[in-house]
């Protein structure tokens, strides 16, 4: 049997995973309370994954800063 590409372990996870295994499941349905000791572990309920993903900063933004940070250092040296 094969493993499934999303549970393979490549540079440390660094994307998150769309599969989880038996035991991760199991963590989330008892932190919502939707699994008892004593429940058959096969019959899972469906367990919904959320990603984070972190924004990157729009060139724009930073570009206006460094016209900006530039327009005061000239204006600096042209009242000297």
């Amino acid at each position: 049997m094969t493993i499934d590409k999303s549970l393979k372990i490549r540079r440390g996870l660094i994307r998150s995973r769309n599969v989880l295994t038996r035991a991760e499941r199991i963590e989330k349905l008892l932190e919502t309370d939707r699994w008892q000791e004593g429940d058959s572990p096969t019959g899972l309920a469906k367990v919904r994954v959320q990603t984070v993903v972190i924004k990157k900063k729009k060139k724009k933004e930073e570009s206006a800063e460094e016209s900006e940070q530039g327009s005061t250092a000239e204006s600096s040296a042209k009242g000297s």
